[in-house]
């Protein structure tokens, strides 16, 4: 059995207390043996490159674990995001693990209200693409960072905005067309942006259930979700909270679909 660690929204350098918080969830992370670590964008705050280096020295014990997305936090400043990925779509072949990577931020994120993100027809065909080569027997997964169906804004000035339609608050308006590519060929699909957890489960009793799993802040939350696989389906799952406590809520089975 192999386990993903699935962290977003890090907004490393906001301040002294959330950047200790990060380095605490590392040492939970190794601690607890995580295979992969998958960090959903927003891996800085104000996407300066002294940020990005240091998240990669709080989290250099995991290293060879880590695959990370950029975030539109990682856009502003000084465009860190731009060295967290080479091109829209990557694929990332791990043990047991198709991972399909996709960059969701956009030139207009260099502006910090201008937060909304992008596909683009071209995007989606890539993953298309991609989601056909997933190898038999692998747990398939999307990471990118912007929420691909709506959800409700993290406080009541988002709210406010998405109520009277400015576009920062909203869903990648290429959402559904990528969840229509992903169902039936996909397991997971992770993403951040809002800082709230939340999930969506499509085809829920269908043989190959897809599920769409916002992380929220885990710098924020103290805590990072667990997903369990072995032969390319989830066994079970959980919560990793940071240290000191270092306590792994007791993985639950993942119902076999009906």
């Amino acid at each position: 059995m192999r386990t993903i660690a699935h962290l977003s929204d890090l907004h490393i350098g906001k301040d002294a207390g959330n950047d200790a918080r990060a380095g605490r969830l590392c040492q939970a992370l190794r601690a607890a043996g995580v295979d992969r670590v998958l960090v959903s964008g927003d891996v800085t705050h104000r996407g300066r490159v002294d940020e990005l280096a240091s998240f990669r020295r709080l989290f250099a014990p995991l290293q060879e674990r880590l695959v990370v997305v950029p975030g539109n936090h990682d856009r502003l400043g000084e465009d860190a995001g731009r060295l967290l990925m080479r091109g829209r779509v990557a694929v990332e072949r791990r043990p047991g693990l198709w991972l399909v990577r996709i960059d969701s931020t956009a030139p207009h994120n260099r502006r910090i209200l201008d937060s909304h993100g992008l596909l683009t027809d071209e995007d989606v065909a890539e993953v298309d693409a991609a989601l056909a080569a997933a190898p038999a027997g692998a747990l398939t997964a999307l990471l990118l960072h912007h929420h691909v169906h709506p959800l409700p804004g993290d406080d009541v000035w988002e709210q406010l905005a998405g109520l009277v339609g400015l576009p920062w608050t909203a869903e990648l308006a290429r959402g559904p067309a990528l969840l229509e590519r992903a169902r039936g060929r996909c397991d997971l699909v992770l993403h951040g942006h809002r800082h709230v957890p939340a999930e969506l489960v499509l085809d829920r009793d269908g043989e190959r259930p897809l599920r769409v799993v916002n992380a929220g802040s885990s710098t924020g939350l103290g805590r990072t979700r667990l997903f369990c696989h072995a032969a390319g389906r989830l066994t079970g799952e959980g919560w990793l909270a940071s240290a000191p406590r270092r306590t792994v809520t007791p993985p639950r089975a993942v119902p076999a679909a009906a």
